[in-house]
């Protein structure tokens, strides 16, 4: 069995830290180009109130991505972890017990979603206008959850192999069916949010298909022999729960998500309708391109953290950490730049009512103002995720979203109506980034210059 450890030791920070993140980046891009696309085809050719049950849908379809990630995070951070340890026995053991993890869950998860579909979509924020075609879009989407996380599993594995660019090729091929197929199906066929759904699904079988060759291409290649000998014995509860513990504040960073757009759909609904949900939907969608850079950034850091904790390089822990605080403030201040100028003209993609578009841009622009400065959170999150911290990253991943932000919006609604929904968004991005500054300056002062990281080494022994 053989393995290149350079790509995760090697070379300057900024050399690595662009090895790993670029590919992250453009595969985040790319992956997010699915519900772009969907929204895209769905506010053009069928419809606003398209977009509104896409909306709604959203917490279903993030729930599924959610449960796929904690286990190709934990996965992935595990693997890097014993890899630097050269403990290939137990790498094994990781590639089959998150297949394993992942097949159930999703095939549980899917099926309790759909018996409850109606309770659930109604619950979401649902009126009697978007129901029947948030319905149509769900039943779809559901048979696609398992090839997305099937996928998401293999390439984030991979990547903690040495095969960074694999999530960019699966997504870029993912996203490219996607539009060729909703093109083909709700422009040409005139199926409407079935035809999207279709398309997403057909292109998350091939994507699946293609990371699955390329994973059994690396286990020839390689001789890894991943799937040689594989017993009942191998499913190991030790090992299910670091990856889920280790993957588990990457689960609440998009679970999150799912959860203020179910609480915010409820909120908005009550104050402005259905056209407050289109608003919501569309800012939520243009937002998570703005998030890309940032969880790129941090998310190609921790491997980097992770292996060189577990090989005890705590210099270069340090040069990574530094290097990639200053590269994601930076980026993510000229993309900033970039959405305030142009925001009237993205938003006027999804949406054709200019009144809609106007309030939409407006709102956009608030929500968005602390955005420079928010990437110290994810730098954060991920650090404390590398070294194995499971109990900060954890508080750190609900505290923005769950602890803060949703009580927030409540009480600033409540007080000044619609408007302070989006405040609070601003105001929960300040608090989150003073924190994240506590628990970066500590990383530097007690872990690195008091030599505590040591004995964290010393203690997982």
């Amino acid at each position: 069995m053989t393995l290149d450890n350079r790509a995760l030791s090697n070379g300057s920070p900024s050399r690595l830290l662009f090895k790993f993140a670029v590919p992250a980046i453009f595969s985040l891009f790319v992956n997010e180009m699915y519900n772009m696309v969907d929204t895209v085809f769905a506010g053009r050719y069928i419809g606003e109130n398209a977009i509104g049950a896409m909306t709604i849908a959203f917490p279903i379809q993030k729930l599924i991505i959610a449960i796929g990630l904690l286990i190709a995070a934990g996965a992935s951070t595990y693997s890097a972890r014993v890899i630097g340890e050269k403990n290939f026995k137990e790498l094994k053991k990781i590639v089959i017990n998150s297949f394993f993890l992942t097949i159930i869950s999703i095939i549980i998860i899917s099926c309790i979603i759909f018996v409850f579909k109606k309770n659930i979509i109604y619950s979401l924020g649902a009126s009697s206008i978007t129901y029947t075609m948030t319905d149509q879009y769900v039943s779809i989407i559901l048979f696609g959850g398992i090839f997305l996380c099937l996928a998401a599993v293999l390439s984030y594995i991979m990547v903690s192999l040495g095969k960074t660019k694999i999530l960019l090729y699966t997504n870029t091929i993912g996203v490219i069916l996607n539009i060729i197929f909703n093109y083909v199906f709700v422009i040409q066929f005139h199926m409407g949010i079935r035809g999207s759904g279709i398309s997403t699904v057909i292109s998350q079988i091939v994507a699946f298909s293609f990371a699955a060759v390329e994973f059994f291409k690396m286990n020839k290649k390689q001789n890894f022999m991943f799937f040689k000998n594989i017993n009942s014995n191998i499913i190991s509860g030790s090992i299910l729960k670091e990856i889920t513990v280790v993957g588990f504040s990457t689960f609440i960073i998009e679970i999150a998500d799912a959860v203020v757009s179910a609480v915010l759909n409820n909120v908005l609904y009550a104050g402005g309708g259905d056209s407050a949900i289109i608003m919501l939907g569309v800012i939520t969608r243009v937002s998570m391109f703005m998030f890309i850079t940032i969880i790129g950034i941090s998310s190609g850091m921790q491997p980097i953290i992770g292996y060189n904790f577990g090989a005890c390089r705590y210099d270069k822990m340090k040069e990574i950490l530094k290097f990639s605080l200053k590269t994601v403030i930076i980026v993510s201040a000229v993309a900033w730049i970039g959405f305030i100028l142009g925001a009237n003209v993205i938003i006027g993609f999804f949406l054709k009512d200019a009144a809609l578009v106007h309030n939409t841009a407006s709102a956009f622009r608030v929500v968005i103002s602390m955005l420079p400065l928010l990437g110290v959170y994810y730098v954060t999150i991920y650090y404390y995720q590398a070294i194995g911290e499971a109990k900060i990253s954890f508080i750190l991943s609900i505290y923005r979203e769950l602890i803060i932000l949703i009580p927030l919006s409540v009480i600033l609604f409540n007080a000044i109506g619609m408007k302070g929904v989006f405040i609070a968004y601003p105001v929960t991005d300040t608090i989150v980034i003073l924190t994240s500054m506590y628990f970066i300056k500590r990383a530097f002062k007690e872990e690195f210059q008091d030599g505590k990281l040591p004995e964290r080494v010393g203690a997982r022994a």
